[in-house]
């Protein structure tokens, strides 16, 4: 089943009770109380243009242990190449307007709503949205950009307009202290980079600060 959320009240049903498909709720607003609470319970907004706000915590999680990163030979030597100049919360506003813009195959439109915008701004203005950022003699090829809970890279989404470009951006993140980047779900080209499935009761664990 799902809920509706209340517009005076930040928090969430207990994200078990998602559907099979993995919504959990509807309504609420995109504040930041709001979506901090979120990440920290395994849920993100997805919602399309027009449509209520849909908040989502699937069952099953897609994630990419950072040691377990596959790197083909020939990304490798792109590596080695230095082909690409690769930057951390450079340019955020860029870096969003980007994955919202980028024509998809077999995508109409985006879920990158002007509204997610603004809202994951804010959030990094305050410190909790990162960005990385792969630059191409100055020029910005691609990128991702999410939200770091304790020692979670939650993603949120990345843009290529050039090749390698995102394989580039995630290998750059996989670098960093983190211990687990949570892709949400899965597809081809997050498999074919050693992307793998994991149970919500697993990634809540993961998500969990460390103990001192």
């Amino acid at each position: 089943m799902f809920f509706q959320l209340l517009q005076d009240d930040p928090g969430f049903p207990d994200p078990a009770l998602a559907e099979d498909d993995g919504l959990l709720a509807i309504g609420g607003d995109l504040g930041m109380e709001r979506l901090l609470i979120a990440y920290a319970n395994g849920i993100f907004p997805w919602f399309s243009e027009g449509e209520p706000i849909l908040w989502y915590s699937p069952h099953q999680r897609c994630v990419i242990y950072p040691d377990k990163i596959k790197i083909s030979k020939s990304m490798r030597k792109i590596l080695r190449q230095e082909i690409f100049n690769v930057t951390f919360n450079q340019a955020f506003k860029e870096v969003i307007f980007n994955c919202a813009n980028t024509e998809r195959a077999g995508q109409d439109g985006t879920w990158i709503t002007n509204e997610m915008q603004s809202a994951y701004i804010n959030l990094h203005e305050h410190g909790y949205a990162h960005s990385v950022e792969v630059w191409q003699e100055n020029k910005l090829v691609g990128g991702l950009y999410g939200i770091k809970v304790n020692r979670v890279f939650c993603g949120e989404s990345m843009f290529s307009h050039v090749s390698n470009a995102s394989k580039a951006a995630l290998i750059f993140l996989s670098k960093m202290n983190i211990d687990l980047i949570d892709c949400q779900l899965p597809n081809d080209h997050l498999i074919s980079l050693g992307a793998e499935m994991i149970n919500r009761d697993l990634y809540m664990e993961m998500l969990q600060p460390n103990e001192p």
